[in-house]
């Protein structure tokens, strides 16, 4: 098992981004969760099979961090927080 946290900047807000990539992730075996940041960035915080992650990178593109504790997510979700 792996956790990450991605950020994505440019123009992702306000197209999208977030849906896209909560639909993406119904294909793949990961729990997570992805938001609007107020500067600007979509955050996305994903837990599951390495393999499995990081197929779901690749098919979202990505700039990670490794995280040190596992999601706290049911499914995939948005969050507004």
């Amino acid at each position: 098992m792996i956790s990450l946290q991605v950020f994505y900047q440019g123009h992702v807000q306000g197209v999208g981004f977030r849906f896209t990539v909560r639909h993406i992730a119904k294909g793949f075996d990961v729990i997570g969760w992805v938001r609007n940041l107020p500067d600007g960035r979509v955050e996305l915080q994903v837990t599951g099979d390495e393999e499995e992650v990081r197929a779901f990178l690749d098919q979202v593109g990505q700039s990670e961090n490794k995280l040190n504790e596992p999601i706290a997510a049911r499914g995939f979700e948005i969050r507004h927080d």
